[in-house]
């Protein structure tokens, strides 16, 4: 009968734990300066790796510089926004994580009209030595209400 270290099995479910609240919370920090905070290149790179890849319905942008700019110009169409998530489910493999949620998009528009989207968001976060950075994040629309705003310029 073999005996099994329970202090080091115990450990490494802790690790796995603070991992996948990491992960998950790049997400949470995602979205809710998405609402509220000013999006620079610092936002970006405690988010991101160099390489990363962003894609929406309606646009993608690959590579950390601009990346800032590009989330400004997308959100630029709306008043406000208010993006709620789910939960992020988070698989680790590694020094790789895939975190999968659920996400309900409010936007205002000038008008005042809302525009509202269910999407999933599914992305690749990378563990660096500055802690986990989202590599990919793209998002599948669902379900919408309302009408988008009328496009401006291509993203």
């Amino acid at each position: 009968m073999s005996t099994v270290d329970t202090e080091s099995l115990t450990n490494s479910r802790i690790v796995a734990a603070v991992h996948r609240v990491e992960v998950g919370a790049l997400l949470d920090r995602y979205l809710i300066a998405l609402d509220s905070a000013e999006l620079d290149d610092t936002w970006a790179g405690s988010l991101f790796t160099t390489d990363a890849v962003v894609e929406f319905p309606v646009g993608r942008h690959d590579g950390i510089a601009g990346l800032a700019a590009f989330h400004r110009t997308a959100l630029a169409k709306f008043d406000r926004t208010q993006h709620l998530n789910s939960p992020a489910v988070v698989e680790l493999d590694g020094d790789r994580a895939h975190l999968r949620a659920n996400l309900v998009s409010t936007q205002v528009l000038p008008s005042q009209e809302l525009f509202v989207t269910g999407t999933v968001a599914d992305g690749e976060a990378v563990l660096t030595g500055h802690g986990w950075r989202l590599r990919t994040l793209s998002f599948q629309l669902i379900w919408r209400t309302g009408e988008p705003p009328k496009p401006t310029s291509a993203l």
